[in-house]
């Protein structure tokens, strides 16, 4: 899944739940907390296995439940700590969705070979064409189908309800961009 369908997952997901369970919209600093964990997995793995070659795959480190495991303990230890819970709550909700978003639509009709990676180092990653980085993978890796439109259309649904909920945390990251450009 590209990046804007994960964050897209991530907030309707996480809209929905604060919605439901505290009837208002998300707050500005577990948004960019979710925006962030949304993100975090792929920005982990694909550099350290298609720039670095230190993993087998872009999704197996911190694609695998082991590892989710391992970061759910740590954030919610820290967040506890710091008196931050929301945001470490965010941050989980985004690293959480970013692996079911990634396990494949066959798993559905029961081919369990493309999710593999989510018990990486027990079982073998799925395997992937050869990357040679970054932007190699975005440029010849990645094709515009019919899934990839699915991601278009949930991101823009995803900024609609997000435009709806009043924009959350879009101030706390454009204030300082405006203050550095005006100074």
């Amino acid at each position: 899944m590209w990046p804007w369908g994960h964050l897209a997952v991530a907030y309707l997901l996480y809209t929905a739940v604060v919605h439901r369970r505290f009837g208002r919209p998300p707050r500005a600093l577990p948004a960019i907390a979710l925006a962030v964990g949304s993100q975090t997995p792929d920005l982990i793995d694909k550099p350290l296995a298609w720039n670095v070659g230190l993993l087998p795959g872009g999704r197996t480190l911190s694609h695998s439940v082991f590892a989710l495991a391992a970061v759910v303990v740590v954030v919610l230890a820290v967040a506890t700590r710091l008196r931050r819970r929301p945001l470490g709550v965010g941050f989980l909700v985004g690293y959480g969705s970013h692996l079911l978003a990634d396990v494949p639509p066959a798993v559905f009709g029961g081919d369990f070979s493309g999710a593999t990676y989510l018990l990486w180092p027990v079982l073998e990653p799925p395997p992937e064409e050869p990357v040679a980085g970054i932007l190699d993978a975005i440029l010849s890796y990645y094709e515009l189908g019919a899934f990839e439109w699915v991601q278009f259309g949930l991101f823009a649904v995803g900024a609609v309800v997000w435009y709806r909920d009043g924009m959350p945390g879009l101030g706390l990251v454009t204030a300082p961009l405006e203050r550095w450009v005006t100074a």
